[in-house]
């Protein structure tokens, strides 16, 4: 199951598969996180290492033309959960937020605020949460032609807030073919995926999702999870108790530059 998408059901027609690279994090240049030789086929990467104890919180920032529109006519109150930034504050638990041009731009002071905390890293989601390969949920696709400046353009957006910036890059929906990483081979990126797929937007109470992250969880696991409240409205609650049972198993949170430097 792919993991960034609206409250839909899965996709009958399946991306076409593309193999990834090794889960270390590739041999970057000086520059940030994820950072990779433009003009090269961009490394996938699922997990870090699997020695030591690290693992990343990784939180996906959705935002589609349809979510801003709910949110417009008011049949939705929020896709930004603050709970879960204050928890992660307050416990002071590092997490990698990986966010939609549009949610920046809908939410610009929540944003500040993630990239003013020296324990969250920033990263890239598309601007407008489209679809990159046929049969990805129900997202409409964006054209081939406009993939590689959409991705541009997020980078850019999300740059203007400082804090620790990365040159990671997620999928909408994990979908991506040969042809979505060859576009996004001039920007120099490190596509993340992750080996560990919470399922809360699908999730009708917070159990299936502790239950899904704790029983696959390792050493180097890539957690996805949403901060996207009206369509993962159990994010929140899961969130303490996945929290204990990584504590219980001797895991610990990190940064995803930190959790694949290994």
């Amino acid at each position: 199951m792919a993991a960034s998408t609206s409250s839909a059901a899965p996709p009958t027609t399946a991306a076409p598969p593309v193999t990834p690279s090794p889960s270390a994090s590739p041999t970057a240049p000086p520059g940030k996180p994820g950072q990779t030789k433009p003009g090269l086929l961009p490394p996938v990467v699922d997990h870090g290492p699997r020695t030591g104890n690290l693992v990343a919180l990784t939180f996906d920032a959705d935002m589609t033309d349809r979510m801003l529109a709910q949110l417009d006519k008011g049949s939705v109150t929020s896709y930004a959960n603050v709970r879960i930034i204050e928890m992660l504050e307050r416990d002071q638990v590092p997490a990698t937020f990986f966010l939609t041009g549009k949610w920046v731009q809908r939410y610009p002071e929540l944003t500040a605020r993630l990239a003013g905390n020296p324990r969250f890293e920033l990263a890239n989601h598309t601007f407008g949460h489209q679809a990159f390969t046929a049969g990805c949920y129900d997202l409409p696709r964006i054209p081939s032609a406009a993939m590689t400046e959409d991705v541009a353009k997020t980078f850019k957006i999300i740059e203007r807030y400082g804090g620790r910036q990365t040159r990671y890059f997620r999928f909408p929906g994990l979908c991506h073919d040969r042809a979505a990483l060859r576009a996004m081979s001039p920007l120099g990126l490190t596509v993340v995926d992750g080996d560990v797929v919470s399922g809360d937007p699908f999730a009708t109470s917070w159990k299936p999702i502790v239950n899904a992250v704790l029983k696959k969880v390792k050493p180097g696991s890539v957690i996805i999870l949403h901060v996207t409240e009206a369509n993962a409205r159990f994010t929140d609650e899961a969130l303490p108790h996945i929290l204990r049972g990584l504590a219980e198993r001797g895991l610990q949170p990190a940064t995803l530059s930190e959790v694949l430097a290994g």
